[in-house]
């Protein structure tokens, strides 16, 4: 296996709150053989001088959308299946080079996409994915219109490749099944209204606890877990008692909810920049005008969502949750999450914090022995200033997943 140096760095770990002057790192294959002080005894195929840059963890996305290649999500699957999958490796793609080793899909990416990504056919970060989206009808992920309906098999319907239309237990189980024979990472619920859906109200509970509870079961069974788009306290409530682990979103928790999530070790995922983005010109990228119309129901509270949850000590991940031309928005999280926690907060969130997320602690999110080479060079100090990982990587000039050099412009 091939040896590379990076020497002459400022270290951030992805845990410690003060950054290591004159480190380096030493990188055997694809995972991290040392990390110390001056430099390094050993023989190597590679050096790489920082020059004093900052060297931390690859950024961690918990909530992405890779195939949302449009606003519309509905609209998807109107396109050949060829041409959305060459269109989100272009968005895989940016994301990397934006500095994002890993993400965790929330709907929509499959083993195919994961399979191209680990086969080099294409670029893009480690993807943990949730395969289709299980949704009522009528719920989040049911993107037919209202003049619309089928009562045969939901394999044709126009959103099948997002979504898995699944009512009752017994649908639900067979879903859930279904997703995890396909590979999926984990389970993805819609268990209250949405934005980007045009027939249910942001305030609607979707899904039975019984429907809940099936879908827990089967993650379960497969030693995973399921994730729930959740708005409002009752939605995160009703789906926290019932086992889930992880909540997206969640801009209308409360107080109390807030503590159940503390109390039961559940996460929360916020993703306030998509509402800063569908707010700013998600018109101009294809969201109908009644999901432009539901933006602000959510975007008004979202810093307010925040400081409830760290008031509560619940445990928060990174997410965006951007669609089609907002992917480039993806580090403007950093900004708004930093209105509310310190730089050193939000550096762990985007790292170590959702490596745990991800049952990936000591894998992912560390700069650490035997963690994968997943690493990123930032010009400047992101402890002290943030926005140098916003924009599209302009001061992130390498990017290393896996010890493969993505980007190196030093």
């Amino acid at each position: 296996m091939s040896v590379t140096v990076i020497k002459n760095a400022r270290l951030f770990d992805g845990l410690a709150a003060d950054l290591r002057d004159n480190a380096f790192v030493v990188v055997e294959g694809e995972k991290i053989r040392e990390v110390g002080d001056g430099d390094a005894a050993v023989s190597a195929d590679r050096v790489i001088d920082l020059g004093g840059r900052t060297l931390m963890p690859g950024l961690i996305d918990a909530h992405v959308h890779i195939t949302a290649t449009t606003a519309n999500i509905g609209a998807i699957a109107d396109d050949p299946a060829s041409l959305t999958a060459l269109r989100a490796g272009q968005i895989a793609e940016d994301m990397l080079l934006r500095g994002f080793t890993t993400v965790r899909d929330a709907g929509g990416a499959d083993w195919g996409l994961a399979m191209a990504i680990e086969e080099g056919l294409i670029k893009g970060p480690r993807l943990f994915y949730s395969g289709r989206v299980l949704s009522q009808t009528g719920g989040h992920g049911d993107a037919r219109p209202r003049v619309y309906d089928w009562d045969r098999c939901m394999c044709c319907l126009p959103s099948a490749e997002f979504t898995a239309i699944a009512d009752g237990v017994d649908e639900v189980r067979k879903a859930a099944r279904t997703e995890l024979r396909r590979g999926a990472t984990q389970i993805k619920i819609m268990a209250s209204g949405g934005v980007a859906s045009p027939t249910d109200p942001i305030w609607n509970l979707q899904y039975s606890e019984e429907e809940i509870a099936a879908a827990v079961w089967e993650a379960t069974s497969w030693r995973t877990y399921v994730m729930a788009h959740a708005y409002t306290p009752e939605a995160i409530s009703r789906c926290v008692k019932l086992g889930v682990r992880s909540i997206e979103h969640g801009n209308l928790i409360d107080e109390a909810a807030a503590r159940l999530m503390a109390e039961k070790g559940a996460w929360l995922v916020p993703t306030l920049v998509t509402y800063d983005s569908l707010h700013r010109y998600g018109a101009e990228y294809g969201l109908p005008p009644v999901s432009v119309a539901k933006v602000d129901d959510v975007r008004l509270k979202g810093l307010e969502s925040l400081e409830i949850a760290k008031k509560a000590g619940v445990q928060m991940a990174f997410g965006t949750d951007l669609l089609g031309g907002m992917h480039k928005d993806q580090s403007g999280e950093f900004s708004i999450r930093a209105e509310v926690f310190s730089p050193l907060e939000v550096l762990r969130c985007a790292t170590s914090d959702t490596a745990r997320l991800l049952n990936r602690e000591g894998e992912l999110g560390v700069v650490a022995p035997d963690a994968y080479a997943d690493l990123i060079a930032v010009d400047g100090n992101p402890l002290d200033d943030l926005t140098v990982l916003e924009g599209q990587g302009q001061h992130i000039p390498m990017v290393v997943k896996g010890g493969e050099i993505f980007k190196l412009t030093i």
